[in-house]
């Protein structure tokens, strides 16, 4: 189940024209055409080219050699040799390429996941920034209309020039919050665009209302299935990737036998022989002891990597979480109680201004009161939805976790 994340009082905001993104095109948009993910995928193709490669065998050589170099007494020999891999190099070398395979699957994985993630927080983003204007605008239109009022109970000698300049001061306040809000909202558009794969906006405006989970996951339940995100599945492939490369160099200590066969001329004897020949290095002071030594701390390494890696995680899950909570008891309190007493409060305050019931500084106290509940609804609303964005970056699809 999923709520929309938006307030009665929205609704009546004006639509733009032209046309609207919504977040399922936005994240359609970023999985085929994102830059950072495409290079991930290429990695799935290079990890497949080193499972190839470590499979094969050493090529065999093929060498010639002459002793003497008179025509009449010199000696030749044409020969084959093959290095033949002893210690498992050739299976430790595939066990290694595996393992970067299964690296670079989750890698993608993690990629995905936190492409989505950052779409889905441009978007909020975009959206916020439109709400945002769009309220500005609407106060904006409250101010001009409080100024207006002073004005008339001015001319009609019911008020004091004060009020209109105290109006002309909010109002030139308002006027350059709508001014920042523009600002904000094109930056917002252009770093979903970017975040999309897309060089500029080409939409006009971003579907309101962006939907989150209806209730926010038990803790319990997330962190007991924390081994399952992509992080901690790649820092433990990462952690069997140094076990591997720790076998390789296991296996270098044992020195390769190589094999020759050929055959050898003699010009002054007019004779050919045979040639036959075992060569093996011999194992007295390099037995890869350093490399191998280096490949165990490096495992070690990658363990503890992987215990912080679990316990930043579980720290984040449960403090986005904890914000997750409060944030939406907020957005609760303003949509049911906050924003339509401030609202209210405005209505009377100018029906009374209008009246001769109220002073201005009533009404002005009362809209400054509106707009910053407007202000702190949006907060609220963007803490939601960064920890839900904080979320998905670990777990990705909260909906397939459910």
């Amino acid at each position: 189940m999923i709520v929309a994340l938006a307030v009665s009082w929205s609704a009546r905001l004006p639509a733009a024209s032209g046309p609207t993104l919504t977040l399922e095109e936005a994240l359609q948009t970023a999985l085929a055409n994102n830059p950072e993910l495409a290079a991930a995928q290429w990695g799935i193709e290079i990890a497949r080219g080193d499972r190839q490669q470590a499979g094969l065998v050493p090529n065999p050589e093929l060498s010639w050699e002459a002793e003497d170099t008179r025509r009449n007494s010199r000696t030749t020999t044409l020969s084959i040799s093959q290095a033949v891999e002893l210690g498992g190099k050739r299976g430790a070398r595939v066990e290694l390429a595996r393992r970067g395979q299964d690296v670079a699957q989750v890698e993608l994985e993690r990629q995905r996941n936190l492409l989505r993630a950052n779409v889905i927080g441009a978007f909020s983003g975009a959206a916020r920034a439109q709400e945002r204007q769009q309220l500005a605008e609407q106060s904006q239109a409250l101010a001009e209309r409080g100024l207006s009022i002073a004005q008339g109970r001015i001319r009609a000698g019911k008020a004091s020039p004060v009020e209109a300049t105290r109006a002309q001061v909010q109002l030139s306040e308002v006027r350059l919050e709508v001014s920042r809000a523009h600002t904000q909202r094109a930056n917002a558009y252009q770093q979903l665009a970017e975040v999309t794969g897309a060089p500029f906006a080409q939409f006009s405006r971003v579907e309101s209302g962006i939907a989150v989970p209806e209730r926010v996951p038990e803790a319990a339940r997330l962190l007991g299935r924390i081994g399952d995100t992509a992080d901690l599945r790649l820092a433990q492939l990462q952690v069997d990737q140094r076990e591997a490369s720790l076998g390789l160099e296991r296996s270098q200590r044992i020195p390769d036998l190589r094999v020759s066969l050929g055959s050898q001329y003699s010009e002054t004897d007019r004779e050919r022989v045979n040639v036959v020949g075992l060569s093996m290095p011999v194992p007295l002071f390099n037995r890869n002891q350093g490399n191998i030594l280096a490949a165990a701390r490096r495992a070690d390494q990658a363990r503890d990597l992987r215990n912080a890696a679990e316990l930043r995680l579980r720290t984040d899950v449960r403090q986005a979480l904890d914000q997750w909570n409060t944030a939406q008891n907020e957005v609760t309190s303003f949509n049911q109680i906050i924003l339509p007493a401030a609202q209210n409060a405005v209505d009377v305050a100018t029906r009374g201004f209008e009246m001769g019931k109220f002073g201005f500084l009533d009404v002005l106290d009362a809209q400054r009161t509106l707009i910053n509940a407007r202000t702190q609804y949006l907060q609220a609303a963007a803490q939601v939805t960064d920890a839900w964005v904080q979320i998905e970056r670990a777990f990705g699809d909260l909906s397939n976790t459910q």
